[in-house]
């Protein structure tokens, strides 16, 4: 059901401890993420979305708050105080490809973990290797893949090999880490269109991260904005690209290339923004955008703005809105 909650944040915080202090990573984040839903989290490097998907792997905890799947199962602690049904339920796609894949074992061998790892019962070889291939083909690759090694598949292939591994564990959510990242353009929308397809024919749940708004246009089903730890907004994706709020969102989509005037025309007006963004390690007082901001007021330099529903679904936290 669409209305069924897959994950929920709650308060999420992340803090690491560096020689120079101690950095926030992510600052009181809530959101839910539905069954059967794909969700877009974005932002710059450094916004903390990343940190989100790690502690929702079982990566590392955080520093306080929770983690909720399917309603009633706390997966707040690390993974390798998770159950092995637990950990076959959520899986992670790595952004580089190439760094995620064991160069010295053939694609057969790397899909033959997940499949032998999370199988109901001891597996016979055929058993293994028709479940193999059902992998590799579930990702439109050929049989023939099998003995090559990743270094002789190109960038692309490689991520669906990455694909083909997270949906051989059989999982129900599963978080993309700037999955098309490290991609040549040409290949993205490949496998984007595929990620999606998978997706619906699964009927799996997604956090899809990643920093480029075209991308979540014509993926995600919503989204929210992430800046230095904080969402700034979020809402339905039709709704955030009609209605942008936040002027770190309208600053975002302001900077999108287009190819016609006429989408020129529907983009927000062009946000000067200042300086560049802060650093974890000292965050501004109030807002956290307000020193990069041309509408700020005193009040934002003074008090963290509340996250407010603006309309039906859409949610911003900003004082001059």
């Amino acid at each position: 059901m669409k209305d069924e909650i897959s994950i929920e944040v709650k308060d999420l915080r992340k803090e690491f401890k560096t020689k120079f202090g101690n950095l926030v990573a992510v600052d009181k984040v809530n959101f839910q993420i539905k069954k059967g839903e794909i969700f877009g989290l974005v932002g710059e490097s450094g916004s903390g979305k990343s940190t989100i998907g790690s502690m929702i792997v079982g990566a590392y905890g955080p520093t306080s708050g929770s983690i909720t799947f399917q309603g009633d199962t706390d997966i707040s602690k690390p993974s390798k105080s998770r159950s092995p049904q637990l950990k076959q339920k959520i899986q992670l796609v790595f952004q580089d490809p190439g760094g995620s894949l064991n160069p010295r074992k053939t694609i057969r061998q790397i899909l033959s973990v997940p499949v032998q790892l999370y199988a109901e019962k001891r597996l016979t070889y055929a058993e293994t290797e028709e479940r193999i291939k059902a992998a590799l083909q579930r990702v439109g690759l050929p049989l023939g893949y099998l003995d090559k090694y990743p270094r002789a598949i190109g960038g692309g292939e490689k991520q669906l090999v990455c694909v083909a591994r997270a949906l051989a564990a059989d999982p129900q959510f599963i978080v993309l880490d700037e999955p098309t990242s490290a991609l040549d353009v040409s290949i993205q929308a490949k496998i984007t269109n595929k990620l999606i397809e998978l997706q619906r024919e699964n009927d799996l749940s997604y956090l899809f991260i990643t920093h480029n708004l075209c991308l979540v246009r014509n993926m995600c089903d919503r989204l929210a904005i992430m800046y230095l730890g904080n969402i700034c907004e979020y809402a339905e994706t039709d709704e955030f690209f009609k209605n942008p709020c936040h002027p770190y969102t309208q600053m975002l989509l302001a900077s999108i290339p287009v190819l016609s005037a006429e989408e020129e025309a529907l983009k927000p007006q062009k946000i000067k923004s200042v300086g560049e963004i802060p650093s974890p390690l000292h965050k501004p007082s109030g807002c956290p955008f307000h020193p990069r901001c041309s509408f700020k007021k005193d009040i934002c330099m003074e008090k963290v703005p509340e996250m407010r529903e603006i309309s039906p679904g859409h949610f911003a936290c900003c004082h001059c809105i």
